[in-house]
């Protein structure tokens, strides 16, 4: 082959990978923080496509996909679509995507601006970076900005900030759904196990919800039980109230934590552990 046919084929390919269908993946930033993932949105002939998990996760729909359909449910809106169509439905009405989802790497992709601005977040793209606001928890009229998280250990804790609207209203919920009767306080507790006997109640973390000053708007502690029951009991520190709650919905709230983790959405604020 001929060095200029060469040059033609080299330059061809440049274009071609540089043309809007092939963008660069861009950044992600959703309520001021920027997602940490091992799959990248992408650009698809000018539109941000997500993988479906990245919503489910981060913007707090819930995500169901069977028999080749997608739907995703938040606040009460209902959103369904399938691979390669652009006909939808928006709480079984008919709607038009200006982009098809599609199937990459056993994942499905999804249009993200469609999807967010649906849910009534607000979305951004500039400089290379796609910038998602979501609607904060609000708790007595008063936005939530963070939750801070304490985890006590043999001496010393550790404090995590969680941030993201979708994880802190997930733990909020966690807590107050699964709130069991409200209870006497138990006959034995301490704030470490080193002070209490077999059989009783000692914290194991607390999770304080706070708005833009760092000021508290709930607050709540897990007390662990010392021996081999290990039942849990929920005391919420606002209130002055002791309440029954399960081993299932305190391993859903670690659950939560770590995912907020993994994206990205925790930074580690106070360590006092030695």
């Amino acid at each position: 082959m001929k060095k200029s046919s060469i040059s033609l084929v080299v330059a061809s390919a440049v274009l071609l990978f540089s043309s809007p269908a092939y963008a660069a993946a861009p950044a992600m930033v959703i309520d001021g923080i920027t997602l940490q993932s091992d799959v990248q949105p992408e650009v698809q002939h000018s539109r941000t496509m997500v993988p479906l998990r990245i919503i489910g996760e981060n913007l707090g729909a819930k995500v169901n996909w069977a028999n080749s359909e997608a739907t995703l449910t938040y606040n009460g809106i209902t959103i369904k679509l399938k691979p390669n169509s652009s006909a939808a439905t928006k709480n079984g009405e008919p709607v038009a995507l200006d982009a098809e989802p599609y199937l990459k790497n056993n994942r499905i992709y999804v249009p993200l601006r469609f999807i967010a601005e649906t849910f009534g977040s607000t979305i951004d793209y500039r400089d290379g970076t796609v910038t998602v606001d979501t609607e904060p928890l609000t708790i007595e009229g008063v936005p939530v900005k963070a939750a801070l998280h304490e985890i006590y250990a043999t001496m010393g804790s550790i404090v995590n900030q969680i941030g993201g609207n979708a994880h802190i209203a997930a733990l909020y919920q966690l807590l107050e759904e699964n709130k069991g009767q409200e209870v006497e306080a138990p006959a034995s507790y301490s704030w470490s196990f080193h002070l209490v006997d077999t059989g009783g109640y000692y914290v194991g973390s607390r999770l304080d919800f706070v708005d833009g000053q760092g000021a508290s708007l709930q607050s709540y502690a897990l007390y662990f039980q010392l021996g081999e029951n290990s039942d849990v009991m929920l005391y919420d520190a606002t209130k002055s109230q002791w309440h029954e709650f399960s081993t299932d919905a305190k391993d859903a709230i670690w659950q939560e934590v770590g995912l907020a983790g993994r994206n990205g959405f925790m930074k580690e604020i106070s360590n006092t552990v030695p």
